[in-house]
């Protein structure tokens, strides 16, 4: 069972994003950069089915594939991914930000090509935080597709996935070939060991084009401004609660 997964490299989760003094965009120079935590989370999961680690059967996994549309740069990510356990890696060069429609395509073209049996991704990107990609790849491979797995269990051709719904859980069954989109709850992943990370720099990173996949990446929506959320004002103190009612009164709230 081949399973591939797409990884995106996103301002790194503890760093304050800025936004570019002429509000066209989020200002990424200078800034660190890592894995997208879902995605790191995918990785995780796959390794842990290619182990057998947990309650997943062994050899249940036999090659993971990493993938990533972005930069050049985007090859450190997918050295993360093979230091973490994947087998090896593709980077499709894209010199722009692709819109979520058309990661998808492209990630289907790769699909095509590699023919996986499973696609495990993160549910979303931190950045943009679209949560597209995984249900738009699903439309345009017409695979069944599970989101926000916080458990995966592979067994006899079908992945039985447990999703967390504003009610509880919810446990599903699709056949593969599917698409899955992971959550934080799923796992934890691991911490890169030195003598994997000296064994990624070994492993294989296929780099290609966007055009080579001859998909539509044109662009589909226009970002007018981007800007700073508002900072919230300080809050006040009152006596009691006469005052209290008095201060909402005054601002119009009741």
């Amino acid at each position: 069972m081949k399973v591939l997964v797409p990884v995106k490299r996103v301002i790194d989760y503890n760093v304050k994003a800025r936004v570019k003094a002429d509000q066209s965009g989020v200002d990424l120079a200078n800034v660190k950069m890592s894995m997208n935590p879902f995605d790191e989370i995918a990785v995780e999961e796959a390794v842990r089915l290619k182990e057998g680690k947990g309650h997943h059967a062994a050899n249940t996994v036999e090659e993971i594939v990493a993938v990533s549309v972005g930069v050049t740069q985007a090859q450190e990510t997918i050295r993360n991914a093979l230091a973490i356990g994947a087998d090896r890696g593709i980077l499709v060069q894209s010199d722009t930000d692709l819109e979520p429609l058309a990661v998808a395509k492209v990630l289907k073209a790769v699909v095509d090509e590699e023919k996986p049996d499973l696609v495990l991704m993160g549910k979303q990107a931190i950045d943009g935080d679209n949560n597209a990609v995984g249900q738009m790849l699903a439309a345009l491979l017409d695979w069944p597709q599970a989101t926000f797995a916080s458990k995966v269990e592979i067994k006899d051709g079908k992945a039985q996935v447990t999703r967390e719904i504003d009610g509880g859980l919810q446990t599903i069954e699709v056949t593969l070939p599917a698409v899955i989109t992971v959550d934080l709850r799923l796992n934890t992943p691991r911490y890169a060991s030195l003598p994997n990370i000296m064994k990624a720099k070994k492993k294989e990173i296929a780099t290609r084009a966007v055009a080579d996949y001859g998909a539509d990446t044109a662009p589909r929506l226009k970002v007018v401004k981007v800007t700073e959320p508002p900072k919230r004002e300080a809050g006040e103190k009152v006596a009691d609660a006469a005052e209290l009612v008095a201060k909402l009164k005054s601002k119009g709230v009741i």
